[in-house]
């Protein structure tokens, strides 16, 4: 019996889907081969197929495939039909009563951090972010948190295609700039926004995790400076990080 005849043939798609999605970078099929040991001949058959329906998308120039918007609204569908949908909206109710402020569950796109999920403060006076929001990845909280996780030359090539436009006198305006603020993010396990994003506004935010330790979203609160400061988030960080292993135990046990 040969390797791809041990493979149910219903699974080498899946399989796939599994093993580029485990990987922080595009992948050629001969590199995603290697963690499956099908036919070379059926991985590129199998890949192209992926491709055609809009699962993968080719680097432009080159070899390596990588997940497409359809691939990932694929894995968040199924995270919102699970068990983990009402288990992350009672997380973030939970963070919503401990701060008293806004609370977002955010994940990557194209465009930038999409808001997911969402617990509305109860203070009259609040910044309007709605779920379906998109706000940058280089000058808000849960940007950086994404951008952080990233390995450093993948952070760096990242960085290198975005456009650092200036939302305040305070948004990072170099690659320099942003890349040593991001070391400090990964060191200290969280990413802060001063006024970076919208000027009289500050928040904090921190990596949801997988049982490997890579990045599925960012959890993050946000107030307006008449309230709420730098050290006042720093100080309550505590809650977004119980927050956030409470996410990882529920989606990932």
């Amino acid at each position: 019996m040969t390797e791809e005849n041990r493979i149910p043939t219903n699974l080498r798609t899946l399989l796939i889907l599994e093993v580029i999605g485990r990987s922080d970078q595009a992948m050629t099929p001969t590199e995603i081969n290697e963690e499956i040991g099908l036919p070379k001949q059926t991985v590129h058959r199998l890949v192209a197929t992926l491709d055609k329906e809009g699962f993968l998308a080719k680097e432009a120039g080159g070899k390596r495939y990588r997940p497409t918007r359809r691939a990932r609204l694929l894995g968040a569908g199924l995270l919102h039909a699970s068990r983990f949908h009402i288990t992350r909206h009672q997380v973030l109710q939970d963070i919503a009563s401990n701060t008293r402020e806004t609370v977002n569950f955010v994940v990557p796109e194209e465009t930038g951090m999409h808001y997911l999920d969402r617990i509305e403060t109860d203070w009259p006076f609040r910044i309007q972010l709605p779920v379906g929001s998109n706000v940058p990845f280089h000058c808000t909280a849960s940007g950086k948190t994404f951008l952080a996780s990233l390995s450093r030359a993948a952070r760096k090539k990242f960085i290198n295609g975005l456009n650092l436009e200036a939302l305040t006198k305070k948004t990072h305006q170099t690659q320099e700039g942003l890349l040593a603020d991001l070391a400090e993010c990964e060191k200290r396990g969280y990413a802060l926004d001063d006024e970076e994003f919208m000027d009289g506004m500050v928040a904090i935010a921190v990596p949801v995790t997988d049982t490997l330790g890579r990045y599925v979203a960012s959890i993050a609160f946000h107030g307006p400076i008449q309230r709420v400061s730098v050290n006042d988030l720093v100080a309550r960080k505590d809650v977004l990080l119980d927050g956030a292993k409470t996410l990882k135990d529920s989606l990932f046990s």
